[in-house]
Order: C-alpha cells, then sequence, then structure tokens
C-alpha cells in the first residue's frame, strides 16, 4: 500500500503535529506514505527532520492551478493506492488534481476542526463527492460534517486523535524532574494546564481560580505550560498582566513551550482543561494517559474523552468559580483524585492508544481501496 498524505496549512499545533504523528505511524507499519506540505512551512521542516518524503505545493488559496497542476504531476509519478487529508480546504486542490490525473483512487478527509460555513452550494457538492470517507475527531465534528457539509451520514466515521500510550505512561515517569527544576517542594500540590496563549483555551479561568485557591491554600501551586503564536503575544502579554495584577507571582510559573510534556504531566497533581470549545482535546487525552485527574470544560470535544466523575471531572465551560469549586474538591480529596488518576488511565488505554486507532483507519483504507478496484475491474 502507498499513501499520499496532505497538510498544506503554515500554522503548527495540534492538526499539524498529528500529522506527522500519523504518517510516521504508517511507516512503522512499513505502509510507503509521503505528505505534501506548504514549501518552508513548520511542518515541512519537522517531517524532513524524521526522514519522511515532502512534496512541496504552495497552495494559499482554496483554488490555485499552479498548485493543482503540480499535485496532479506527484500523482501521476507516484502510483498511489490512496489520499487522506488532514486539512479539509486541501480538497480545493486535492479533488481537482485527482480528477485531472483520471486517478480513480480513494481519498480520504479527517475533519479536525468545526466549521459555521454553510457548504451544500452546488460546487461544494461537486468538491464532496470525490471524498470516499471522512474521519471526524468526535461527536461534536461528526454533527458539524453532517449539518455543513454535503456529506452523507454513512461516508463519516469517528476515530478520535491518539495518544502514545507507552510515552505518557506514568511508570516510566520521573515525578521529581520537572518539580525540582522549578522549585516544587513534595508537599506543594501543582495544578497544571499545557495549551498555546490564544483566546478561548481559558487562561483567564484558571487563574481567575488560582487567585481564590492561593487565598485558601498555602501549598498549591500553577503551571501554565505553552507560549503564544504568530499574532499572539498580544495575549499572552495580558494573561502575564494578569497574573502580576492577581498578585500570584510567587504561585504561578509560565513554562513557555515545552518539549518534554510526559514529564510536566507526570510533575502534576492535577490537570486543568478549560478551552472553551475544543473539537477533541489531545492534551486532555494525553494527560488521561499519564494517569491524572483532570478537570475539564464540560462540552464539545472533552464530551468523548472524560465520564464525569468516572475518570475526571466536568466544570461549565467558562465558569471560574465552577473551576474553582471541583479543583478545591480534588485538592481537599487526594482519594478522589487517585480514583480519578486510575481509571483516567484505563480510559486512555481502551479508546485512546494511538497503535489501535491507527489499525482503525488502515482498516477503512484497504476496505476503500479494494472497494475501489472492484470498480475499475
Amino acid at each position: 500500500m502507498k499513501v499520499l498524505y496532505s497538510c498544506l496549512s503554515q500554522s503548527w499545533g495540534g492538526m499539524e503535529m498529528f500529522t506527522i504523528d500519523a504518517v510516521l505511524l504508517l511507516l512503522k507499519r512499513n505502509i510507503k506514505t509521503e505528505l505534501i506540505c506548504y514549501p518552508e512551512s513548520k511542518i515541512e521542516n519537522e517531517a524532513k527532520q524524521k526522514g519522511i518524503i515532502t512534496h512541496a505545493v504552495k497552495a494559499n488559496g482554496y483554488f490555485e492551478p499552479s498548485a493543482v497542476f503540480k499535485i496532479k504531476k506527484i500523482l501521476n509519478a507516484g502510483n498511489f493506492d490512496l489520499v487522506h487529508t488532514q486539512a479539509s480546504k486541501d480538497l480545493w486542490s486535492l479533488v481537482p488534481a485527482l480528477n485531472l490525473s483520471s486517478k480513480k483512487i480513494p481519498l480520504i478527509m479527517t475533519k479536525q476542526m468545526g466549521s459555521f460555513i454553510v457548504k451544500k452550494d452546488y460546487l461544494h457538492k461537486r468538491l464532496y463527492s470525490r471524498v470516499d470517507k471522512a474521519f471526524a475527531i468526535s461527536k461534536v465534528i461528526e454533527k458539524n460534517l453532517i449539518e455543513t457539509t454535503p456529506l452523507s451520514p454513512d461516508k463519516i466515521t469517528i476515530i478520535h486523535n491518539g495518544v502514545d500510550i507507552n510515552r505518557f505512561s506514568p511508570e516510566n515517569k520521573n515525578r521529581n524532574k520537572i518539580r525540582a527544576e522549578f522549585n516544587i517542594s513534595e508537599n506543594e500540590l501543582l495544578l497544571g494546564m499545557t495549551a498555546r496563549f490564544t483566546p478561548g483555551k481559558g487562561h483567564e479561568e484558571f487563574l481567575i481560580a488560582a487567585k481564590t485557591i492561593s487565598k485558601q491554600f498555602n501549598n498549591v501551586k500553577f503551571l501554565f505550560v505553552g507560549e503564544p503564536s504568530r499574532g499572539e503575544i498580544e495575549y499572552a502579554e495580558k494573561i502575564y498582566k494578569l497574573s502580576k495584577d492577581y498578585d500570584l507571582e510567587n504561585k504561578v510559573i509560565f513554562t513557555g513551550f515545552r518539549s518534554d510534556i510526559p514529564d510536566i504531566l507526570a510533575a502534576l497533581d492535577v490537570f486543568v482543561f478549560p478551552s472553551h470549545a475544543e473539537a477533541f482535546g489531545i492534551s486532555l487525552a494525553e494527560a488521561m494517559a499519564a494517569g491524572k485527574a483532570s478537570v475539564a470544560s464540560g462540552s464539545d470535544g472533552p464530551l468523548d474523552i472524560i465520564d464525569d466523575e468516572v475518570n475526571g471531572l466536568f466544570f461549565e465551560t467558562g465558569n471560574a468559580e465552577d473551576l474553582t469549586n471541583k479543583l478545591i474538591l480534588l485538592i481537599k480529596n487526594p482519594s478522589l483524585r487517585s480514583k480519578l488518576s486510575e481509571q483516567a488511565r484505563i480510559k486512555a488505554v481502551k479508546d485512546f492508544d494511538i497503535e489501535k486507532l491507527t489499525d482503525k483507519a488502515i482498516a477503512h483504507y484497504e476496505k476503500l481501496i479494494m472497494q475501489k478496484r472492484s470498480l475499475t475491474i
């Protein structure tokens, strides 16, 4: 089997990182896989560093003839069995290229983010008619696909973004490594979140909770992991200032970008996921794989991840007071933290193991390839 993957994004976030991981997992299974990506983008650089064969295609708009003809050339030269894109915008280049090349191979799209734009006009119907299967990363995305695209429900399958269960295993990590780095003693509780500094991730609510909690408990510190991307510096500065205004300088730690997330999670006592609207919530799944008691927004993607009061706690999205109360509940109740931690790991192993989810995707690949071949005989 030979697969052509696509992600023409110029950004660097969850979708782009997952694309790299997905390609590497296919290569690990001896499935020849190549990646179309934007020239000189972060994803192209990362892919090259990891030995992935890349094809640089410059596609800034929705339809660019130069991109279409370049992809057509790649398709004709590559003898691919299937095309899989992680970005729905890429369809504007992939579908015309497939049509021009006359390649009767399956086209799969993974929908990573929801859309508020209804795409059921004639042009979109033609575009999406070439999509053989859409993978939705959560129930809310499945619903969004049905509501906003011409895809029929039978073409949509939920396949969550996965986590490397072994990489995040609590048995393989040293809890004290990060705590020593930031001078956090063993008798201090550490609450933390990992997220890009961008509006809607819930940094404000977590800081409000930290302000209240710090007045009641002397042994609690708060870890904010992440950095702003292009155009988000102003928001990050607002968050730093808010921490000072709340007099939390001795309680809050801003780590900046970290590549050692498993070690970060190992150091935490409670993971906080206060995002307002998340298609899935891969960092929450990672925290559960690390065996962490978590408090998360009770909406959208997290509803697929946490079973409330079984392997985590929900709070009302955007409600800092409710978040504060749930965190205090866990601070006061170590036995509840322990129970949620144990069950979180069990849930992650069962439902979010990236190896199992990759096998599920490959099963769809094989089925679609066989169906296409039978139609051309």
